[in-house]
């Protein structure tokens, strides 16, 4: 009988030993979901700091190209001023020359990289593009038309870096006779 006891008490520890076991799996399947789930956390949380300075070095070099194509512009200007008041002292015009083909190298190193002039005589006036700096009165009912440009606008990437100042001609405008006002 003895052997049948110590059968009964060794089942019975045997059985809350199972127990116990089956608990402590439990909690650790539990702290193994917690920290899969907080893995997966930092890991989002680590694309996301990816991306986000990946967008901001974006952000930094494409502000520093804004700003020194800015710089080029008024090298551009001057080139352009050289060349107009060189070509009236200049008898064998090889000055024009040199100073036409700065120019257009540096036009063409500013296209490369997205500068695009404003097109703007003869169209529309927008004062979103083109910075009114003269106004003439004209004929035509059209609409306010640029006439002339004083010097030249330009887009970078889509965006405006500088706006074209331009000579607008007004559009005509009826004014009220007065037997109309009466």
């Amino acid at each position: 009988m003895k052997g049948d006891k110590s059968l009964e008490i060794e089942g019975e520890s045997g059985q809350e030993g199972a127990e116990g076991l089956e608990e402590e799996l439990a909690v650790e399947r539990k702290k193994n979901q917690e920290l899969l789930t907080r893995l997966k956390y930092m890991q989002a949380d680590l694309e996301n700091y990816r991306k986000r300075v990946d967008r901001e070095m974006r952000e930094a070099g494409e502000s520093s190209l804004r700003s020194l194509v800015s710089r080029l512009l008024v090298v551009q200007d001057e080139l352009e001023l050289a060349a107009r008041h060189a070509g009236a002292k200049d008898r064998h015009g090889e000055l024009v020359e040199g100073i036409g083909m700065v120019q257009r190298n540096l036009e063409a190193a500013l296209e490369s990289v997205g500068v695009e002039r404003i097109d703007c005589v003869g169209r529309p006036f927008d004062p979103a593009l083109h910075e009114a700096v003269e106004k003439v009165q004209g004929e035509s009912q059209d609409g306010d038309m640029v006439v002339g440009e004083m010097r030249p606008g330009f887009t970078f990437r889509g965006q405006l870096l500088r706006p074209s100042m331009v000579k607008v001609e007004l559009a005509s405008r009826a004014v009220p006779s007065a037997s109309e006002e009466e």
